[in-house]
């Protein structure tokens, strides 16, 4: 049978090779190296065979394929070793996540503290060094229930009374078997590295109402290197959480009386984020984008012709009913539906497309309590959002565009590191698409060459694609390392269609425009906290809410200080005076706290010489200089930051 390998050639291979097989016939070095294959875009084990034609990728450390396969079979792992230390725990699921996995666990009458993660690598050390090796069976619904029915595994019995007849698979490995899809390496020889991370509470199914279980959060490695510089990353993300920034810097807070995952900007995280904005609507205005207002709310057809009501109908607050019988609305889950309504007030021609509607608008999800997470996860928030209204003709030159947007946000952040994932069709199951097959291949094709066009490295990912179009997503890595998706450019036939939105052709016909949804930040919550965290809160000093601290060296100089903050007031350069009474010492270690970027230090010898001592974070004493050199300096400093 023919294999066809990522780069177009082809190797014939005796049917029943396994994607290891391959990878060894390549070079034996390779083959070590390997932790994942997909077979014609599905996952695959590498010890499965392969039975007829097909196209091959395998995948190695470097990759998330590699990594999800070996944090996967990790989540087994840990929980071959809980099942062996506490008998009679009952498993809920194990997936592996961004960063590791976990394992959700009821543990019965076991209680399981931090004091007994070292127990628990060590039983993982130990069924390592046995290399046990993992190994695929396809079930019968009926021999799944027995099987986990006699061993009590109530969570598993649920899952599996929800999968088709035919579909179910198990994994084991020495005594433990788990209901799941795959893949998985081959054996558990190649883990090297193990740390149980955390425990955390967790409803099954993520339902309040259902029992609490125990979420067992761990990460692993193929070295015990990579393992050591993960652990010295974490220590320094702690010092970059935004959640503790943010309070340092006076940002925003979280009230339990207003509500769980409602932030609310403070004076100076307002600040920040009208910034932001007003950074981003000056970008818009050069690429001809018309600032639009929605309301919060939408009555629920709305959302029942948008198709977000069946999508989202679970993750949002409940309806509000009026006083009108029959009448509901609801808390505005996507501003696509109301954009959809503003193009459709007015007819197109062909020669006014594209139209690119932007907003500021601020949406609502119900995210469960346990999901919650400081600005990253919240039940209200803010996109940056905005749709444009093309021709088909024209998909790939407004992808170009935003591109171009994306591109100046990133840099103006000092997000220099980015890469980007084309997300297509499946290759083989077309069922779940719609559009015409025709427009799908224009749009796809597009994207992959707007990321040719602009040199963007950009991953493929085959089976990603929203059911209404293709998409390409941005990832950041910030400065140590972790990598965040922010921006994202979505292509969709969908609304346009359900909407019934037209334009008047060349042709004098009425045709569909395409839609493209585009959101450089993603969510301005969201943005502020990875920026945070990747700035450590030393934010761009264009963009920092306030730029300068004077610090005078005892009160007597409190005045020549705000006659100071009044010259550079007029020069637009935002300060604040700190006239507590307390040692300038003090002083300086607060407003470093604080990220401030200058510290302006008056005294009597700063009076006389009409100077101000100048501190910048994180360099120390810059010397004394005039106030009006201070200012011209400055000012030329954010001309040069904000040149984009």
């Amino acid at each position: 049978m023919n294999i066809k390998f990522p780069d177009g050639s082809v190797k014939q291979f005796e049917a029943g090779v396994t994607p290891l097989q391959i990878a060894e016939s390549i070079s034996s070095r390779f083959a070590q190296d390997v932790l994942a294959a997909k077979i014609n875009g599905e996952d695959w084990d590498l010890a499965r065979p392969i039975e007829n034609d097909a196209e091959i990728e395998l995948f190695k450390w470097d990759s998330p394929e590699g990594k999800h396969a070996f944090w996967h079979t990790s989540a087994h792992l840990l929980a071959e070793a809980l099942q062996e230390l506490y008998p009679g725990v009952k498993f809920g699921i194990g997936p592996a996540i961004e960063n590791g996995f976990y394992y959700d666990i009821d543990p019965g009458e076991h209680t399981i503290t931090s004091a007994d993660f070292a127990k628990i690598e060590a039983k993982m050390a130990e069924l390592v060094a046995k290399k046990e090796a993992v190994v695929r069976a396809e079930i019968s619904k009926a021999d799944a229930m027995k099987m986990f029915g006699d061993r009590n595994e109530t969570y598993k019995c649920e899952l599996i009374s929800e999968l088709e007849d035919g579909s179910i698979t198990t994994y084991t490995q020495g005594a433990f078997t788990d209901l799941c899809r795959g893949p998985h390496l081959p054996n558990t020889g190649v883990i090297k590295a193990v740390k149980i991370l955390s425990l955390a509470g967790a409803y099954w199914r993520g339902d309040e109402t259902r029992n609490q279980l125990v979420r067992v959060y761990a990460i692993s490695f193929p070295k015990k290197k990579m393992l050591d510089e993960y652990l010295v990353m974490l220590e320094e993300a702690k010092k970059r959480d935004h959640r503790k920034i943010g309070k340092e810097m006076e940002l925003y807070m979280f009230s339990e009386t207003v509500g769980k995952g409602l932030p609310l900007w403070l004076p100076k995280g307002t600040e920040l984020r009208l910034r932001l904005q007003e950074f981003l609507r000056k970008i818009q205005r050069r690429y001809d984008y018309k600032e639009v207002i929605t309301p919060p709310i939408g009555n629920k057809m709305l959302y029942v012709t948008s198709g977000h009501y069946a999508k989202y109908g679970k993750d949002s607050f409940q309806p509000i009913h009026t006083p009108e019988e029959g009448e509901e609305y609801f808390l505005k889950p996507m501003n696509c539906p109301h954009h959809c309504e503003i193009y459709k007030n007015t007819p197109h021609s062909y020669r006014e497309l594209p139209l690119r509607l932007a907003e500021f608008g601020t949406v609502c999800r119900y995210e469960q309590s346990g999901e919650l997470h400081g600005l990253t996860r919240v039940r209200s928030f803010t996109q940056d959002d905005a749709h444009i209204f093309c021709r088909p003709d024209q998909v790939k030159d407004e992808f170009l565009r935003v591109m171009d947007i994306i591109s100046i946000v990133f840099r103006s952040m000092k997000f220099e590191n980015f890469e980007a994932q084309i997300s297509l069709r499946d290759k083989v199951n077309r069922s779940k698409y719609i559009g015409s097959e025709d427009n799908w291949e224009k749009a796809e094709q597009a994207i992959i060459e707007a990321c040719q066009e602009k040199g963007l490295p950009a991953r493929i990912e085959y089976g990603e694609a929203a059911f209404y179009g293709p998409k390409l997503d941005f990832m950041v890595k910030d400065a140590i390392g972790r990598r965040w998706q922010l921006g994202t450019i979505q292509v969709d036939y969908n609304l346009p269609e359900r909407f019934d939105l037209e334009y008047t052709g060349a042709d004098n016909q009425k045709h569909r425009p395409v839609m493209i949804h585009r959101a450089p930040f993603g969510s301005m919550e969201r943005f502020v906290a990875v920026l945070l965290e990747h700035t450590a809160g030393n934010l761009p000093i264009w963009l920092a809410p306030e730029q300068c601290a004077i610090l005078p060296i005892s009160e007597k100089f409190n005045d020549y200080a705000e006659q100071v903050r009044l010259t550079l007031a007029e020069k637009g350069i935002r300060a604040v005076v700190d006239n507590r009474n307390e040692k300038i010492g003090k002083k300086v270690r607060d407003n470093e706290l604080k990220r401030i970027p200058y510290m302006l230090v008056v005294g009597e010898k700063e009076v006389n010489n009409g100077e101000i001592s100048v501190r910048k974070q994180g360099e120390g004493d810059k010397g004394s200089v005039k106030i009006s050199t201070f200012a011209e300096n400055f000012v030329r400093e954010i001309e040069e930051l904000t040149n984009y």
